[in-house]
Protein backbone atom coordinates (compact mmCIF):
# COMPACT_ATOMS: atom_id res chain seq x y z
CA UNK A 1 0.00 0.00 0.00
CA UNK A 2 1.52 3.22 -1.26
CA UNK A 3 2.32 6.40 1.42
CA UNK A 4 -0.79 7.91 -0.52
CA UNK A 5 -3.58 5.24 -0.44
CA UNK A 6 -3.14 5.34 3.77
CA UNK A 7 -3.59 9.03 3.70
CA UNK A 8 -6.54 9.30 1.53
CA UNK A 9 -7.68 5.48 2.03
CA UNK A 10 -9.65 3.42 0.19
CA UNK A 11 -12.81 3.39 -2.02
CA UNK A 12 -16.19 2.02 -2.59
CA UNK A 13 -17.80 1.57 -5.06
CA UNK A 14 -21.32 -0.05 -5.19
CA UNK A 15 -21.86 -0.64 -8.72
CA UNK A 16 -25.25 -2.02 -9.93
CA UNK A 17 -26.62 -3.36 -13.40
CA UNK A 18 -29.79 -4.39 -14.19
CA UNK A 19 -28.56 -8.32 -13.71
CA UNK A 20 -25.97 -8.04 -11.00
CA UNK A 21 -24.01 -6.06 -8.50
CA UNK A 22 -21.30 -5.31 -6.98
CA UNK A 23 -19.60 -3.49 -4.00
CA UNK A 24 -15.49 -3.42 -4.77
CA UNK A 25 -12.82 -1.55 -2.87
CA UNK A 26 -10.80 1.01 -5.15
CA UNK A 27 -6.82 1.73 -4.22
CA UNK A 28 -4.51 4.32 -5.31
CA UNK A 29 -1.18 2.94 -6.00
CA UNK A 30 2.19 3.99 -7.61
CA UNK A 31 3.35 2.97 -11.34
CA UNK A 32 7.45 1.98 -11.67
CA UNK A 33 7.65 5.18 -13.21
CA UNK A 34 6.55 7.39 -10.51
CA UNK A 35 2.95 7.99 -12.04
CA UNK A 36 -0.36 6.81 -10.41
CA UNK A 37 -2.56 3.54 -10.55
CA UNK A 38 -5.76 2.48 -9.70
CA UNK A 39 -6.80 -0.95 -8.65
CA UNK A 40 -9.94 -2.85 -7.87
CA UNK A 41 -10.93 -5.40 -5.43
CA UNK A 42 -14.63 -7.07 -5.66
CA UNK A 43 -15.74 -7.90 -2.09
CA UNK A 44 -19.04 -8.44 -2.74
CA UNK A 45 -21.33 -10.01 -6.00
CA UNK A 46 -24.86 -10.40 -5.82
CA UNK A 47 -27.99 -11.07 -8.37
CA UNK A 48 -30.15 -8.48 -9.62
CA UNK A 49 -33.24 -9.87 -11.44
CA UNK A 50 -36.82 -8.27 -12.39
CA UNK A 51 -39.60 -10.08 -9.91
CA UNK A 52 -43.30 -10.00 -10.76
CA UNK A 53 -45.24 -7.75 -8.40
CA UNK A 54 -48.71 -7.39 -8.57
CA UNK A 55 -49.34 -7.66 -12.26
CA UNK A 56 -46.18 -5.52 -13.14
CA UNK A 57 -42.14 -6.02 -13.38
CA UNK A 58 -40.78 -4.53 -10.29
CA UNK A 59 -37.04 -4.53 -8.70
CA UNK A 60 -37.39 -6.43 -5.67
CA UNK A 61 -35.39 -2.74 -3.71
CA UNK A 62 -35.66 -3.48 0.00
CA UNK A 63 -33.62 -7.37 -0.93
CA UNK A 64 -31.44 -5.26 -2.83
CA UNK A 65 -30.48 -2.71 -0.35
CA UNK A 66 -30.01 -5.27 1.95
CA UNK A 67 -26.71 -6.73 -0.40
CA UNK A 68 -25.63 -2.98 -0.84
CA UNK A 69 -25.27 -3.38 3.36
CA UNK A 70 -23.68 -6.46 3.43
CA UNK A 71 -21.19 -5.27 0.48
CA UNK A 72 -20.34 -2.28 2.39
CA UNK A 73 -19.87 -4.34 5.83
CA UNK A 74 -17.71 -6.22 3.99
CA UNK A 75 -16.13 -3.57 2.81
CA UNK A 76 -15.16 -1.89 5.97
CA UNK A 77 -13.77 -5.82 7.18
CA UNK A 78 -11.40 -5.67 4.07
CA UNK A 79 -10.39 -2.12 4.61
CA UNK A 80 -9.75 -2.58 8.60
CA UNK A 81 -8.36 -6.44 8.30
CA UNK A 82 -4.99 -4.31 5.34
CA UNK A 83 -4.97 -1.03 8.49
CA UNK A 84 -7.15 0.94 5.64
CA UNK A 85 -9.20 3.76 6.15
CA UNK A 86 -12.57 3.66 3.95
CA UNK A 87 -12.57 7.27 3.07
CA UNK A 88 -15.85 6.91 0.80
CA UNK A 89 -18.44 5.47 -1.03
CA UNK A 90 -20.04 5.73 -4.35
CA UNK A 91 -22.91 4.81 -5.99
CA UNK A 92 -23.75 3.82 -9.72
CA UNK A 93 -26.26 1.70 -11.27
CA UNK A 94 -28.76 1.72 -14.40
CA UNK A 95 -30.89 4.85 -15.14
CA UNK A 96 -34.38 5.74 -15.69
CA UNK A 97 -35.90 3.91 -12.79
CA UNK A 98 -37.29 5.15 -9.70
CA UNK A 99 -39.00 5.15 -5.84
CA UNK A 100 -41.80 7.50 -5.14
CA UNK A 101 -40.99 8.16 -1.33
CA UNK A 102 -43.06 9.74 0.88
CA UNK A 103 -42.14 12.53 3.84
CA UNK A 104 -41.53 9.62 6.14
CA UNK A 105 -39.02 8.52 3.27
CA UNK A 106 -41.14 4.80 3.20
CA UNK A 107 -41.24 3.75 -0.57
CA UNK A 108 -44.60 3.70 -1.61
CA UNK A 109 -44.23 0.27 -3.26
CA UNK A 110 -41.19 -1.66 -4.53
CA UNK A 111 -40.06 0.34 -7.72
CA UNK A 112 -41.36 -0.96 -11.24
CA UNK A 113 -38.55 -1.97 -14.18
CA UNK A 114 -37.97 -0.24 -16.82
CA UNK A 115 -39.06 -3.73 -18.65
CA UNK A 116 -42.47 -2.91 -17.72
CA UNK A 117 -45.04 -2.23 -20.29
CA UNK A 118 -46.83 1.07 -18.46
CA UNK A 119 -44.12 3.33 -20.02
CA UNK A 120 -45.40 2.31 -23.53
CA UNK A 121 -49.42 2.85 -22.35
CA UNK A 122 -48.27 6.59 -21.56
CA UNK A 123 -45.58 7.87 -24.12
CA UNK A 124 -49.21 8.89 -26.19
CA UNK A 125 -50.71 11.16 -23.65
CA UNK A 126 -47.54 12.60 -22.48
CA UNK A 127 -47.11 13.57 -26.34
CA UNK A 128 -50.47 15.31 -25.97
CA UNK A 129 -49.19 17.37 -23.40
CA UNK A 130 -45.86 17.92 -24.54
CA UNK A 131 -44.62 17.87 -28.12
CA UNK A 132 -42.12 15.25 -28.87
CA UNK A 133 -40.09 18.04 -31.09
CA UNK A 134 -40.15 20.90 -28.45
CA UNK A 135 -39.21 18.10 -25.35
CA UNK A 136 -36.32 16.92 -27.67
CA UNK A 137 -35.17 20.76 -28.43
CA UNK A 138 -34.89 21.25 -24.43
CA UNK A 139 -34.13 17.78 -23.11
CA UNK A 140 -32.29 16.37 -26.39
CA UNK A 141 -33.08 13.22 -24.72
CA UNK A 142 -33.26 9.65 -27.06
CA UNK A 143 -36.83 8.59 -27.30
CA UNK A 144 -37.54 5.68 -25.25
CA UNK A 145 -40.96 3.97 -24.14
CA UNK A 146 -39.41 3.35 -20.68
CA UNK A 147 -37.90 6.98 -19.94
CA UNK A 148 -38.73 8.34 -16.55
CA UNK A 149 -41.51 10.92 -17.74
CA UNK A 150 -43.26 8.31 -19.41
CA UNK A 151 -43.56 5.79 -16.31
CA UNK A 152 -44.17 9.30 -14.40
CA UNK A 153 -47.28 9.80 -17.13
CA UNK A 154 -48.23 5.85 -15.96
CA UNK A 155 -48.56 6.83 -12.21
CA UNK A 156 -52.34 7.49 -11.06
CA UNK A 157 -50.62 9.73 -7.89
CA UNK A 158 -47.68 11.84 -7.21
CA UNK A 159 -49.30 13.96 -4.33
CA UNK A 160 -47.06 14.04 -1.12
CA UNK A 161 -43.65 11.86 -2.32
CA UNK A 162 -40.46 12.51 -4.28
CA UNK A 163 -39.26 10.98 -7.06
CA UNK A 164 -35.52 9.03 -6.35
CA UNK A 165 -33.47 7.64 -9.01
CA UNK A 166 -32.59 4.35 -7.92
CA UNK A 167 -28.99 5.24 -6.72
CA UNK A 168 -30.29 8.23 -5.31
CA UNK A 169 -32.59 6.38 -3.49
CA UNK A 170 -29.75 4.09 -2.48
CA UNK A 171 -27.76 7.01 -1.15
CA UNK A 172 -30.61 8.78 0.17
CA UNK A 173 -31.18 5.25 2.92
CA UNK A 174 -27.79 5.08 3.21
CA UNK A 175 -27.54 9.14 4.45
CA UNK A 176 -30.92 10.36 4.81
CA UNK A 177 -30.35 12.95 2.25
CA UNK A 178 -32.53 13.13 -0.77
CA UNK A 179 -30.41 14.41 -4.06
CA UNK A 180 -30.25 13.93 -8.04
CA UNK A 181 -27.51 13.23 -9.13
CA UNK A 182 -26.59 15.22 -12.76
CA UNK A 183 -25.92 12.33 -14.74
CA UNK A 184 -28.77 10.26 -13.90
CA UNK A 185 -30.98 13.16 -13.87
CA UNK A 186 -30.52 13.81 -17.43
CA UNK A 187 -31.93 10.43 -18.73
CA UNK A 188 -35.24 11.35 -17.22
CA UNK A 189 -37.06 13.63 -19.69
CA UNK A 190 -37.47 15.99 -17.62
CA UNK A 191 -33.60 17.84 -17.20
CA UNK A 192 -32.56 20.99 -19.66
CA UNK A 193 -29.78 19.66 -21.88
CA UNK A 194 -28.14 23.45 -21.92
CA UNK A 195 -29.18 25.12 -18.60
CA UNK A 196 -28.07 21.63 -17.00
CA UNK A 197 -31.35 21.99 -14.27
CA UNK A 198 -35.06 20.54 -14.40
CA UNK A 199 -36.96 21.72 -17.16
CA UNK A 200 -39.72 23.82 -14.99
CA UNK A 201 -42.33 24.27 -17.72
CA UNK A 202 -42.37 20.63 -18.66
CA UNK A 203 -43.49 19.92 -14.82
CA UNK A 204 -46.13 22.31 -15.59
CA UNK A 205 -47.37 21.41 -18.90
CA UNK A 206 -47.66 17.46 -17.31
CA UNK A 207 -49.47 18.42 -14.25
CA UNK A 208 -46.38 17.38 -11.92
CA UNK A 209 -44.94 19.10 -8.71
CA UNK A 210 -42.29 21.31 -9.24
CA UNK A 211 -40.46 19.58 -6.23
CA UNK A 212 -41.60 16.77 -7.36
CA UNK A 213 -37.20 15.38 -7.73
CA UNK A 214 -35.16 16.65 -5.13
CA UNK A 215 -32.23 19.07 -6.04
CA UNK A 216 -29.34 18.07 -8.58
CA UNK A 217 -25.97 17.69 -7.25
CA UNK A 218 -22.83 17.31 -9.51
CA UNK A 219 -20.58 14.25 -9.52
CA UNK A 220 -17.58 14.69 -6.91
CA UNK A 221 -19.78 16.77 -4.63
CA UNK A 222 -20.56 15.31 -1.03
CA UNK A 223 -24.33 13.62 -0.74
CA UNK A 224 -24.06 13.08 3.27
CA UNK A 225 -22.37 10.91 5.76
CA UNK A 226 -24.12 7.76 6.95
CA UNK A 227 -27.17 7.41 9.38
CA UNK A 228 -26.40 6.15 12.77
CA UNK A 229 -27.96 2.35 12.03
CA UNK A 230 -26.30 2.33 9.14
CA UNK A 231 -22.93 3.36 10.21
CA UNK A 232 -23.84 0.29 12.98
CA UNK A 233 -25.02 -2.25 10.49
CA UNK A 234 -22.22 -1.77 8.45
CA UNK A 235 -19.09 -1.05 10.61
CA UNK A 236 -17.95 2.17 9.04
CA UNK A 237 -17.52 4.99 10.87
CA UNK A 238 -20.47 7.50 10.81
CA UNK A 239 -18.60 10.27 9.40
CA UNK A 240 -18.11 8.24 6.16
CA UNK A 241 -18.97 10.13 3.49
CA UNK A 242 -21.25 8.76 0.15
CA UNK A 243 -19.78 10.69 -2.53
CA UNK A 244 -21.87 11.88 -5.37
CA UNK A 245 -20.18 9.94 -8.57
CA UNK A 246 -21.34 9.50 -12.30
CA UNK A 247 -24.49 7.53 -11.20
CA UNK A 248 -25.81 6.76 -14.64
CA UNK A 249 -23.20 3.65 -15.08
CA UNK A 250 -22.66 4.67 -18.72
CA UNK A 251 -21.53 7.91 -16.98
CA UNK A 252 -19.17 6.47 -15.10
CA UNK A 253 -17.99 3.81 -17.77
CA UNK A 254 -17.37 6.55 -20.33
CA UNK A 255 -15.20 8.52 -17.32
CA UNK A 256 -13.03 5.77 -17.44
CA UNK A 257 -12.73 5.21 -21.11
CA UNK A 258 -8.66 4.68 -21.67
CA UNK A 259 -8.80 6.96 -24.55
CA UNK A 260 -4.94 9.00 -25.61
CA UNK A 261 -7.00 11.06 -27.48
CA UNK A 262 -10.20 13.20 -27.70
CA UNK A 263 -11.09 11.50 -31.61
CA UNK A 264 -12.25 8.04 -29.53
CA UNK A 265 -15.72 6.52 -29.86
CA UNK A 266 -16.88 4.17 -27.40
CA UNK A 267 -19.43 1.08 -26.23
CA UNK A 268 -20.45 0.83 -23.15
CA UNK A 269 -21.15 -2.87 -23.50
CA UNK A 270 -23.39 -5.26 -21.29
CA UNK A 271 -27.21 -5.77 -20.57
CA UNK A 272 -27.56 -2.81 -23.11
CA UNK A 273 -24.74 -1.48 -25.51
CA UNK A 274 -24.75 2.13 -25.34
CA UNK A 275 -22.80 3.54 -28.32
CA UNK A 276 -22.05 7.14 -29.25
CA UNK A 277 -19.21 10.15 -29.13
CA UNK A 278 -17.85 12.10 -26.07
CA UNK A 279 -19.13 15.66 -26.77
CA UNK A 280 -18.62 19.43 -25.09
CA UNK A 281 -22.29 20.65 -26.25
CA UNK A 282 -25.64 18.61 -27.49
CA UNK A 283 -26.90 18.43 -30.47
CA UNK A 284 -30.71 19.99 -30.35
CA UNK A 285 -31.52 19.65 -34.20
CA UNK A 286 -34.54 17.92 -35.60
CA UNK A 287 -32.26 15.71 -37.77
CA UNK A 288 -31.06 14.71 -34.44
CA UNK A 289 -33.88 13.67 -32.52
CA UNK A 290 -35.41 11.86 -35.55
CA UNK A 291 -32.01 9.92 -35.88
CA UNK A 292 -33.02 9.28 -32.23
CA UNK A 293 -29.64 9.92 -30.54
CA UNK A 294 -29.47 11.13 -27.02
CA UNK A 295 -27.18 13.99 -25.43
CA UNK A 296 -26.96 12.49 -21.79
CA UNK A 297 -24.58 13.92 -19.14
CA UNK A 298 -21.03 12.86 -18.10
CA UNK A 299 -18.58 13.24 -15.92
CA UNK A 300 -17.46 17.12 -15.82
CA UNK A 301 -20.35 18.41 -17.60
CA UNK A 302 -19.28 16.47 -21.37
CA UNK A 303 -22.06 15.54 -23.12
CA UNK A 304 -22.58 11.77 -24.11
CA UNK A 305 -23.65 11.39 -27.59
CA UNK A 306 -25.14 8.26 -28.14
CA UNK A 307 -28.21 5.51 -28.72
CA UNK A 308 -29.00 2.53 -26.84
CA UNK A 309 -28.11 -0.43 -28.92
CA UNK A 310 -29.71 -4.05 -28.02
CA UNK A 311 -27.03 -5.60 -25.72
CA UNK A 312 -25.60 -8.60 -24.59
CA UNK A 313 -29.00 -9.50 -22.88
CA UNK A 314 -29.81 -11.05 -26.05
CA UNK A 315 -27.18 -13.42 -25.37
CA UNK A 316 -27.46 -13.95 -21.38
CA UNK A 317 -31.67 -14.94 -22.25
CA UNK A 318 -30.69 -17.06 -24.66
CA UNK A 319 -28.41 -19.00 -22.51
CA UNK A 320 -31.23 -18.70 -19.74
CA UNK A 321 -33.84 -20.37 -22.28
CA UNK A 322 -32.15 -23.10 -23.22
CA UNK A 323 -30.97 -24.12 -19.52
CA UNK A 324 -34.29 -23.72 -18.71
CA UNK A 325 -34.78 -26.63 -21.15
CA UNK A 326 -32.21 -28.75 -19.64
CA UNK A 327 -29.74 -27.72 -22.14
CA UNK A 328 -26.91 -25.38 -20.24
CA UNK A 329 -24.55 -23.92 -22.77
CA UNK A 330 -20.95 -22.84 -21.60
CA UNK A 331 -20.33 -19.52 -23.10
CA UNK A 332 -16.63 -20.16 -24.26
CA UNK A 333 -17.84 -23.31 -25.96
CA UNK A 334 -20.52 -21.32 -27.64
CA UNK A 335 -18.12 -18.50 -28.89
CA UNK A 336 -15.68 -20.77 -30.33
CA UNK A 337 -18.59 -22.57 -32.56
CA UNK A 338 -20.08 -18.78 -33.85
CA UNK A 339 -16.71 -18.12 -34.39
CA UNK A 340 -15.81 -21.08 -37.25
CA UNK A 341 -19.37 -20.27 -38.36
CA UNK A 342 -18.83 -18.01 -41.90
CA UNK A 343 -19.39 -14.66 -41.90
CA UNK A 344 -22.72 -12.78 -44.30
CA UNK A 345 -25.70 -14.86 -41.77
CA UNK A 346 -28.71 -13.65 -41.22
CA UNK A 347 -28.48 -10.58 -39.16
CA UNK A 348 -31.83 -9.55 -36.87
CA UNK A 349 -32.33 -5.31 -35.66
CA UNK A 350 -30.78 -5.87 -31.96
CA UNK A 351 -32.28 -2.60 -30.62
CA UNK A 352 -36.00 -3.53 -31.44
CA UNK A 353 -38.11 -2.86 -28.92
CA UNK A 354 -39.48 -6.83 -28.80
CA UNK A 355 -36.73 -7.93 -27.84
CA UNK A 356 -37.04 -5.77 -24.10
CA UNK A 357 -38.81 -8.23 -22.86
CA UNK A 358 -37.80 -11.86 -21.11
CA UNK A 359 -38.82 -15.12 -22.27
CA UNK A 360 -38.21 -17.46 -24.83
CA UNK A 361 -35.42 -15.44 -26.50
CA UNK A 362 -34.13 -17.89 -28.87
CA UNK A 363 -37.33 -18.52 -30.67
CA UNK A 364 -38.18 -14.65 -31.05
CA UNK A 365 -34.81 -13.77 -32.93
CA UNK A 366 -35.80 -16.77 -35.47
CA UNK A 367 -39.05 -15.72 -35.63
CA UNK A 368 -37.78 -11.44 -35.99
CA UNK A 369 -34.86 -14.03 -38.82
CA UNK A 370 -38.08 -15.72 -40.59
CA UNK A 371 -39.96 -12.18 -40.75
CA UNK A 372 -37.14 -10.62 -42.74
CA UNK A 373 -37.55 -13.42 -45.40
CA UNK A 374 -33.98 -15.51 -43.86
CA UNK A 375 -33.67 -18.52 -42.34
CA UNK A 376 -31.63 -18.99 -39.02
CA UNK A 377 -31.02 -22.87 -38.05
CA UNK A 378 -32.46 -23.90 -34.87
CA UNK A 379 -28.44 -24.48 -33.63
CA UNK A 380 -27.15 -22.74 -30.55
CA UNK A 381 -24.34 -21.40 -32.25
CA UNK A 382 -26.10 -20.32 -35.44
CA UNK A 383 -28.07 -17.78 -32.88
CA UNK A 384 -25.41 -16.82 -30.98
CA UNK A 385 -23.56 -15.52 -34.19
CA UNK A 386 -26.70 -14.13 -35.56
CA UNK A 387 -27.03 -11.95 -32.12
CA UNK A 388 -22.89 -10.97 -32.33
CA UNK A 389 -23.39 -9.81 -36.14
CA UNK A 390 -26.34 -7.86 -35.67
CA UNK A 391 -24.68 -6.22 -32.30
CA UNK A 392 -21.56 -5.74 -34.58
CA UNK A 393 -23.77 -3.81 -37.26
CA UNK A 394 -25.58 -2.25 -34.93
CA UNK A 395 -22.30 -0.52 -33.76
CA UNK A 396 -21.10 0.31 -37.09
CA UNK A 397 -24.01 2.12 -38.19
CA UNK A 398 -24.72 3.20 -34.82
CA UNK A 399 -21.37 4.94 -34.98
CA UNK A 400 -21.30 6.40 -38.32
CA UNK A 401 -24.46 8.01 -38.08
CA UNK A 402 -22.74 10.12 -34.51
CA UNK A 403 -20.61 11.05 -36.74
CA UNK A 404 -22.40 12.66 -39.53
CA UNK A 405 -24.45 14.23 -36.83
CA UNK A 406 -21.99 15.48 -34.39
CA UNK A 407 -19.26 16.00 -37.06
CA UNK A 408 -17.16 14.25 -34.86
CA UNK A 409 -14.51 11.95 -36.39
CA UNK A 410 -13.19 8.77 -34.77
CA UNK A 411 -10.04 6.81 -35.41
CA UNK A 412 -10.39 4.03 -32.66
CA UNK A 413 -13.26 3.01 -30.84
CA UNK A 414 -13.00 1.84 -27.25
CA UNK A 415 -15.26 -1.26 -25.68
CA UNK A 416 -15.57 -1.17 -22.11
CA UNK A 417 -17.84 -3.36 -19.89
CA UNK A 418 -18.67 -7.04 -20.14
CA UNK A 419 -18.68 -7.07 -24.22
CA UNK A 420 -14.24 -6.30 -24.28
CA UNK A 421 -13.95 -9.48 -23.10
CA UNK A 422 -15.90 -11.10 -25.92
CA UNK A 423 -12.97 -11.54 -28.46
CA UNK A 424 -15.45 -12.76 -31.30
CA UNK A 425 -17.72 -9.54 -30.71
CA UNK A 426 -14.75 -7.22 -30.70
CA UNK A 427 -13.59 -8.34 -33.68
CA UNK A 428 -16.66 -8.55 -35.57
CA UNK A 429 -16.97 -4.91 -34.20
CA UNK A 430 -13.59 -3.79 -35.74
CA UNK A 431 -14.26 -5.45 -39.19
CA UNK A 432 -18.00 -3.38 -39.33
CA UNK A 433 -16.51 -0.01 -38.00
CA UNK A 434 -13.40 -0.80 -40.46
CA UNK A 435 -11.40 1.09 -37.19
CA UNK A 436 -9.28 -0.32 -34.57
CA UNK A 437 -10.95 -1.65 -31.18
CA UNK A 438 -9.57 -0.75 -28.27
CA UNK A 439 -10.76 -3.77 -25.02
CA UNK A 440 -11.14 -3.13 -22.23
CA UNK A 441 -11.44 -2.02 -18.96
CA UNK A 442 -13.99 -4.76 -17.90
CA UNK A 443 -14.69 -2.74 -14.91
CA UNK A 444 -14.76 0.49 -16.15
CA UNK A 445 -18.25 1.82 -14.31
CA UNK A 446 -16.17 1.01 -10.94
CA UNK A 447 -13.35 2.39 -12.30
CA UNK A 448 -14.57 5.41 -13.16
CA UNK A 449 -16.51 5.47 -10.16
CA UNK A 450 -13.72 5.57 -7.70
CA UNK A 451 -11.69 7.54 -9.92
CA UNK A 452 -14.09 10.52 -9.18
CA UNK A 453 -14.23 9.61 -5.53
CA UNK A 454 -11.00 9.74 -5.38
CA UNK A 455 -10.28 13.34 -7.22
CA UNK A 456 -12.67 14.53 -4.56
CA UNK A 457 -10.99 13.53 -1.76
CA UNK A 458 -7.55 14.93 -3.19
CA UNK A 459 -6.03 11.41 -3.73
CA UNK A 460 -6.04 12.42 -7.95
CA UNK A 461 -5.63 15.32 -9.85
CA UNK A 462 -6.70 16.88 -12.86
CA UNK A 463 -9.30 16.38 -15.30
CA UNK A 464 -10.96 13.48 -17.88
CA UNK A 465 -7.60 13.30 -19.51
CA UNK A 466 -5.70 12.79 -16.55
CA UNK A 467 -8.21 10.36 -14.92
CA UNK A 468 -7.97 7.95 -18.48
CA UNK A 469 -4.03 8.35 -18.22
CA UNK A 470 -4.21 6.92 -15.08
CA UNK A 471 -6.86 3.55 -15.95
CA UNK A 472 -4.27 3.42 -19.36
CA UNK A 473 -1.49 2.89 -16.56
CA UNK A 474 -3.55 0.38 -14.47
CA UNK A 475 -5.09 -1.98 -16.75
CA UNK A 476 -4.63 -4.46 -19.89
CA UNK A 477 -5.93 -3.78 -23.05
CA UNK A 478 -6.32 -5.29 -26.07
CA UNK A 479 -6.43 -4.01 -29.65
CA UNK A 480 -8.50 -5.55 -33.13
CA UNK A 481 -7.60 -4.42 -35.99
CA UNK A 482 -10.11 -4.40 -39.19
CA UNK A 483 -9.84 -8.01 -41.37
CA UNK A 484 -9.83 -8.39 -45.25
CA UNK A 485 -11.92 -11.64 -44.88
CA UNK A 486 -14.72 -9.38 -42.45
CA UNK A 487 -14.32 -6.48 -44.33
CA UNK A 488 -17.22 -3.69 -43.44
CA UNK A 489 -20.50 -4.66 -45.21
CA UNK A 490 -23.87 -2.40 -45.11
CA UNK A 491 -25.68 -4.14 -42.32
Amino acid sequence: MSAQATAAGVFAAVDIGASSGRVMLGRMGSAGTGGQTVSLETVHRFPNAVVELDGGLHWDFDALFEEVLTGLAAAAETAAASGERLASIGIDTWAVDYGLVDASGALRTQPFSYRDERGRTAVAGVHRLLDPAKLYATTGLQFLQFNTLYQLGAERELRAVQVLLIPDLIAFRLTGQRRTEATNASTTGLFDAVAGEWAAEFFKLLGLPQDLFPAIIQPGETVGTLLPDIAARTGLPAETAVIAVGSHDTSSAVAAVPALQEDFAYISSGTWSLVGVELDSPVLNETSRLANFTNERGVDGTIRYLRNVGGLWLLSECQRAWAAKGHRQELTSLLKSAAALPAGGPQINADDPAFIAPDNMPERIRSAVRASGAVLPDRPSAVVRCILDSLAAGYARTLARAEELSGKQTSVVHIVGGGSQNRLLCQLTADATGKTVVAGPVEATALGNVLVQARAAGAVKGGLPELRALVRASVQLESYEPTLAGARRDP
